[in-house]
C-alpha cells in the first residue's frame, strides 16, 4: 500500500472524531526539514515524541530513508507505529529505542514534537546535547496554540542558535542547531516529600515531577481502608507513588506497578529503589493491563488521567476501567481516584462492578469498586 498520512490509525490508542493520527505540525516539519532529510544517509535521522508514526513514516517514504531511530514515550504510540509501518510496508525502516544513546549517538538530524512539559523537553535537550552529533539539527514543532515562548528559552540552555519558522495551518517549528557542551546531567531529579517521607524520583515528563500530586494524596489518605490481598496492582502508576506506599503499608504483599510511560516507568524503578521495596515491587510497561492474564488481582489502585494529548476525553479512564475489571479477581476491588466534575461512577459500575463513594470533596472523588462473582474474565 503506497504510504499516505492520511491513512495513519491510532489504534490500539483510543480513537475517536476529535482524535487525530496526524496534524498540521506533523507536515510543516516533514517540509521544513524536507532538504536535509534528503541528503541524509542510512542511521542519521532520529525521531522523538512522534505520536503515531506520521514523522518516521513520512520521513521514510518521502525520503527513502533507512535506518530511523524512533522514541515514544506512550507505549501506545510505539504500537501504532508498528502497526502503521506494517500496514504500509515500512517495518525496516525504523527500530524504537529508549531515551538513550542508541537513539541519539551521531545523530545529525532530529525531528522532534514538541512535548507540552517543559521538563520532558529540558531532559530531551539534554540528552541530545549529549549524544547527538555536534553537527546536529533539531526540527521541534508542534501547534501553535501549545507552544510557549518558555520552550524557545529552554531548548537555548541546550543550544547556540535557535530560527522559528513561519507558521502554517496553525503550526510552527523551532530549529535548533549548534549544542552547547553537554552539562552534568540534572535528570532524573530527586525529592523526599515531607509528609510521607517517601523519596520520589522523576524523569521530566513522569506526571508531577518527583512530588506527590493532590489526587494520590486523596487516594493516599484512605489507602489504609482498602482490602487485604494476596496480589495488588498499581495501574497507571506514574512515579510509583501507590505502588511503593502498598508494599511498605503490607510487607510482604505483591505489588505489580505499570503504565504505558518510558518516562514513568523509568521513573517508578528508580522511586521504589530509593524506597528499599525493589524485592516487593515489579514495574512493567504495558498498555493498561493488556499483558496481565484476568481474574488475578485482589486490588487495584488508579488515579487516571483525565486527558489524552492535549484533549481532554474520558477514553483513556474507560480504557483503564474496564482492564481493571478484566484482571481482578471476583470480589477484588478497583480503589480509584478522579475529578469530581467528570463522574466517572457510571463508567466504573459499568466496566468493573457495584461501586461506593469512600471520599468527596470539590476537587476529587475517591470511589471503592467491587468486580461481581458472575462477572467473566
Amino acid at each position: 500500500m503506497e504510504y499516505d498520512l492520511a491513512g495513519l490509525s491510532r489504534h490500539p490508542d483510543v480513537e475517536a472524531s476529535n482524535l487525530h493520527a496526524s496534524d498540521a505540525a506533523d507536515r510543516l516539519l516533514l517540509d521544513e526539514a524536507a532538504a536535509v532529510l534528503a541528503a541524509a544517509r542510512p542511521g542519521e535521522v532520529a525521531v522523538v515524541g512522534d505520536a503515531y508514526g506520521a514523522l518516521t513514516l513520512g520521513a521514510a517514504a518521502r525520503h527513502g530513508l533507512t535506518g530511523i531511530r524512533t522514541f515514544q514515550d506512550p507505549l501506545s504510540g510505539e504500537l501504532a507505529l508498528a502497526a502503521n509501518a506494517a500496514r504500509f510496508g515500512l517495518e525496516d525502516a525504523y527500530a524504537s529505542h529508549a531515551l538513550d544513546a542508541q537513539l541519539l549517538a551521531g545523530a545529525r538530524i532530529v525531528l522532534l514534537r514538541l512535548p507540552r512539559s517543559l521538563d520532558a523537553l529540558d531532559e530531551l535537550g539534554e540528552a541530545i546535547g549529549r549524544w547527538a552529533a555536534p553537527e546536529v539539527r533539531v526540527f521541534a514543532g508542534g501547534m501553535v496554540k501549545h507552544m510557549t515562548p518558555t520552550m524557545n528559552d529552554v531548548l537555548r540552555r541546550h543550544v547556540r542558535r535557535l530560527d522559528v519558522t513561519h507558521a502554517r495551518q496553525k503550526a510552527r517549528v523551532l530549529v535548533a542547531s549548534d549544542p552547547l557542551p553537554p552539562r552534568d546531567p540534572v535528570w532524573p531529579r530527586t525529592r523526599v516529600d515531607p509528609g510521607t517521607g517517601l523519596v520520589v524520583v522523576a524523569h521530566g515528563a513522569a506526571f508531577a515531577g518527583p512530588a506527590i500530586d493532590i489526587g494520590t494524596r486523596a487516594l493516599l489518605a484512605h489507602l489504609d481502608e482498602a482490602p487485604t490481598a494476596d496480589r495488588a496492582i498499581d495501574l497507571g502508576c506514574g512515579t510509583g507513588v501507590l505502588a511503593v506506599e502498598l508494599a511498605r503499608r503490607r510487607p510482604g504483599m505483591p505489588v505489580l506497578a505499570t503504565d504505558q510511560s518510558a518516562a514513568a516507568v523509568a521513573s517508578a524503578r528508580a522511586t521504589v529503589a530509593a524506597n528499599g521495596v525493589a524485592d516487593q515491587v515489579e514495574v512493567v510497561r504495558d498498555d493498561a493491563l493488556s499483558a496481565q492474564p484476568g481474574a488475578r488481582a485482589g486490588l487495584i489502585v488508579l488515579n487516571p488521567p483525565f486527558h489524552i494529548g492535549a484533549t481532554v476525553h474520558s477514553g483513556i479512564a474507560h480504557k483503564l476501567f474496564a482492564d481493571a475489571g478484566r484482571v481482578l479477581a471476583p470480589g477484588g476491588e478497583l480503589w480509584a481516584v478522579w475529578n469530581s466534575h467528570l463522574r466517572h461512577r457510571a463508567a466504573l459500575e459499568r466496566y468493573v462492578g457495584p461501586t461506593r463513594q469512600i471520599a468527596r470533596d470539590r476537587t476529587f472523588t475517591v470511589t471503592a469498586s467491587r468486580r461481581g462473582w458472575a462477572q467473566h474474565p
